[in-house]
């Protein structure tokens, strides 16, 4: 039973890793984005509940519940705010 467990938590975890793939938004140097402080404020003034943002190496990660209240994971170009396709 133990080795049933572990092997679920095990594949859940790399299947979460990899649930995004290698989304790219820019290439663009870190000195050209925009403050995340800007998109979040744009983000709530659409409606959006931001729980968490971070910076990945070319994107703004958001967790947060959109304007109809969905529970998502969403991408942003840091330097122009659109949102990316993942």
């Amino acid at each position: 039973m133990k080795s049933i467990i572990v092997t679920l938590v095990l594949a859940f975890t790399a299947s979460s890793a990899f649930a995004h793939g290698d989304v790219k938004c820019t290439t663009r140097p870190k000195a050209e984005w925009k403050p995340h402080t800007e998109l979040a404020a744009k983000l709530t003034a659409e409606g959006w509940v931001i729980r968490r943002m971070e910076a990945t190496n070319s994107c703004y990660e958001v967790y947060a519940k959109d304007p109809h209240g969905k529970r998502i994971e969403a991408f942003f170009d840091p330097v122009t705010f659109k949102r990316v396709k993942e």
